[in-house]
């Protein structure tokens, strides 16, 4: 077979028949075409070989290059891939630590709840056996204090009675018409009373009405009419009293608490 670069080869001979020169010259005229037909053929060739050689280097670097971008865009993908797949596995840690920490947290929390619980069921079991003791002392100290509240009701009812005894006193004290032998009348029924009444006594009133009697000289204005104007000292005392009659009744309770 012939190579497309090389021309061809033809070994074309005069025909050599014995018709004489008739037959070469028509051997010539069929040669003429068959050569122009061959050196078109050879040129064709030669050319077409050329475009597909071109377009063959052409088809080679396309794919060498297409085969290195789509390397190079692998490569980037890999990367990319693993930058991500190490900024998960760095998130997954640090969700695994947080997790971590949360769960000891939790236990820890769940720990001290557990201790928590089991102080306050201890101190509830405190409180109920305290409760349990003291309920029968708390039943008997509301019953003292009944019975002191009779002793107090006593006591204000009298100190009731003194102050408007002592106000009548201090009004008779005041007044410029009223004779001074009525006020000492009643000044002595004060002191007698405070000296035999056992809760005027216990207060030690007599002392208190003495001062009274001796001190207070306070007198509202010359026209007043209400008693309640009139004296300083006296309401001082009264209210003291009430307030130790107060005192005196838990004092007493707890007294008799104390002695069961």
């Amino acid at each position: 077979m012939n190579n497309l670069n090389e021309p061809p080869n033809w070994n074309i001979r005069p025909n050599s028949r014995a018709d004489g020169g008739d037959g070469s010259k028509w051997n010539y005229a069929l040669l003429v075409p068959m050569l122009g037909l061959a050196a078109f053929r050879w040129i064709w060739s030669r050319e077409s070989q050329k475009e597909i050689e071109k377009e063959r280097q052409a088809y080679y670097q396309k794919t060498a290059a297409f085969q290195k971008d789509l390397e190079a865009k692998y490569h980037a993908v890999i990367s990319e891939n693993r930058r991500a797949v190490a900024q998960l596995s760095l998130e997954l840690e640090k969700e695994q630590n947080r997790t971590t920490s949360y769960r000891e947290a939790l236990i820890s929390q769940g720990r001290k709840l557990m201790e928590e619980k089991k102080l306050l069921e201890q101190e509830r079991a405190q409180v109920m056996k305290e409760k349990s003791q003291l309920q029968p002392l708390r039943g008997a100290y509301l019953s003292c204090l009944e019975e002191q509240e009779d002793w107090q009701r006593r006591a204000r009812l009298m100190l009731q009675e003194v102050g408007e005894a002592l106000a009548e006193r201090q009004r008779i004290y005041c007044s410029l018409v009223l004779p001074r032998r009525a006020r000492l009348e009643l000044e002595k029924k004060l002191l007698v009373r405070a000296s035999i009444d056992p809760i005027a006594a216990d207060l030690e009133m007599a002392a208190g009405l003495t001062d009274i009697f001796k001190r207070d000289t306070y007198c509202g204005d010359v026209w007043n009419t209400n008693k309640c104007q009139n004296g300083s000292l006296m309401w001082l005392y009264l209210k003291y009293w009430d307030l130790v009659v107060e005192l005196k009744k838990f004092k007493s309770a707890e007294k008799i608490i104390l002695e069961k």
